[in-house]
Order: structure tokens, then sequence, then C-alpha cells
């Protein structure tokens, strides 16, 4: 029996969203009704693209961006996500665990706190955890409850897995080609069928990922340490304080980044601090506010290398981004 049988639902059909941007915060702004925020680790041009399929009971996305990002937020009140990494330059760091074989990224209305690699491609399912919860009580599956009000890296038993990314290979490919496929209502009821059979086949064999004990004890430690350099105020603290207040040497303290961010303590702070400049840079126009002012504000005193390291970061100076934005209608 089709699981559209079990829960039956008014066909309201599809619609198709495909955005492209040059820009972390632009993508950022495209990802639906997602309310995530992204911050760009590696330095270099962006480039992104997200794509959502949003049928009547589930969102099928695929999302790719060309530098590190950590993001960070909700999917939406409510949500259960589950996410296969495709392709990247390295394994995805969550919540101090990384991602590889038949592993998989799941929640249920959990925060997501995630960092991608470079030139990474990710694609997965969103539902709502209401749908989830009712098929699981009328199939009598039990849910693991590991994935409940956290995100989690999971083991899964490979055939389901394999399966669902066969799915959402098969499914992108008909947007690329014959997007007109999804405008017929069987063909919308299929895919949902389809999709949550393997969604109901993979739950019940999660189990939790092996390191996740050492993996929560990294992640304090980088949580702690994130708290300090975003809550500093005008002082910049320097990294043997923050390493004192979190009691972690300099070398355990960049490993457990490396482990949980893909980055070092240094380069991550630099990060946030030139994300940070740029949106001030971006909401400038009208203000009067020179970059220089906007650099000093987020600790950068050295103005030549700031602007170096801007350049680096974005590959445009910042005083190209505040001309582009009080040039901008």
């Amino acid at each position: 029996m089709p699981l559209s049988a079990i829960l039956p639902i008014q066909d309201s059909g599809a619609s198709l969203l495909q955005a492209s941007s040059s820009d972390v915060d632009e993508h950022c702004a495209s990802l639906g009704g997602w309310r995530l925020s992204y911050d760009q680790i590696s330095a270099g041009a962006f480039r992104g693209s997200f794509t959502q399929l949003s049928l009547p009971r589930l969102d099928v996305f695929r999302e790719i961006t060309s530098q590190q990002v950590r993001q960070h937020g909700l999917l939406g009140d409510g949500c259960f996500g589950i996410a296969l990494p495709w392709q990247g330059d390295g394994e995805i760091n969550c919540n101090g665990a990384s991602v590889a074989g038949a592993q998989v990224i799941a929640c249920i209305d959990a925060e997501i706190d995630i960092c991608t690699p470079k030139s990474f491609e990710l694609r997965g399912v969103v539902a709502s955890a209401a749908l989830i919860e009712e098929l699981a009580a009328r199939l009598d599956i039990e849910l693991p409850r590991m994935v409940w009000h956290q995100l989690r890296v999971i083991e899964m038993a490979q055939a389901p897995v394999a399966r669902l990314r066969a799915h959402l290979a098969a499914i992108h490919d008909t947007i690329t080609t014959t997007p007109e496929r999804f405008d017929q209502p069987a063909v919308r009821a299929g895919l949902e069928d389809a999709l949550l059979v393997e969604i109901m086949d993979m739950l019940p064999t999660a189990r939790a990922n092996d390191s996740g004990r050492s993996a929560a004890a990294r992640k304090r430690t980088v949580e702690r340490a994130r708290a300090l350099m975003h809550g500093s105020g005008e002082r910049t603290l320097s990294l043997l304080e923050v390493c004192k207040a979190v009691g972690a040497s300099p070398r355990k303290l960049g490993y457990c980044f490396q482990e949980v961010l893909g980055t070092s303590p240094m380069h991550y702070w630099r990060a946030m601090r030139l994300n940070r400049v740029r949106r001030d840079l971006k909401r400038a126009a009208g203000t009067g506010a020179s970059v220089y002012d906007v650099a000093v504000r987020h600790g950068f005193w050295h103005f030549s290398q700031f602007s170096l390291d801007y350049k680096r970061h974005f590959s445009e100076l910042p005083s190209e981004t505040l001309r582009r934005t009080r040039l901008a209608p």
C-alpha cells in the first residue's frame, strides 16, 4: 500500500526554486524558508546555487557552495531534515564529528551548526516532523530519539541510503532536463511515496556515531572559545587568553577547531570578523561611515593589512564593497 493511502492529502501542486549567487549572504537569503546564517571561512570568490523542489509534503533540495562555509540556525519550526554529502574538497564537520560513508546528517526540530568544505554539494529532503512521527506511528516504526532537537551524524544501513541517493540523483536530472514532469499529480505522488519509503526504512537502522562522546567534548571546547571571541567587546582577546579561559593548550584548541570547524582558531576568528565587516559595509549606505571606521569597530587596527586580508577573502577591496552598496538603488 502506498504511503499516500495511509496519510492522504490534497495535492497542492509543485513549485521549483532555483537561485545562484556570487555573495554568501545573498546565497543564504535564497534558501527558501530556512532561517540560516552563513559565514565564509575560506578565502576566494564565492559561488553558490540552491535548487528546491517543493512537493505537497516534502521539499527536495540541492545546494552547492564554492568556499568553506559555516552554517548555523534553523531549517524551520518543527522541521525534519535528512541530508547526504554529495561531493567536496574534504569532510563536512557537524557538531565535532565528520561525515563519511553511509553516514548521513539528520535532525528533527534542531539547530543547525555545520562547517562545509570547499567545492561542496549537499542534497537532501526536508519535511514536517509531525509527518514523520505520524507515519512512524502508523507503520509501527520506532524513531531514533538521538536526532530529536539536535543535529547528529548518524550511521544508517547502506542499502536504503544508496536508494535515497539514487532517487535524489534522478530528481535533479529530471529538474535539469524535463522539469514539467512534476506538473503531473501521479508523478508527485509516486515521488513522495518513494522518498518517504526510503526515509522510513533508514530511520530504524540509525545508530549514533562512535565518536559522539569525544565529538561532544570538542564541540563544547570550541563553543566556549567562540563565545569569548564573539563576546570580547572592543578589546581583542589574545589566543593565549582564550586558551586560558577554556582550559586548553594552544595545540589542543587548534585540534578542536580543526575537528569541529575544519580550520584554525585564528583563521576562524579573522574570517568571522571579516564577514561582519562586509555585512556592515553592505548596510552602510547613507550612514557616512568609512571603511576605516567599520574595520576599527571589528578590531582591525592595521588598515593596509586589513585591506589585503579582505581582498584575499572576498576577491574585492572593502572600498569596492562600500561603493557598490552606495550605488545600489
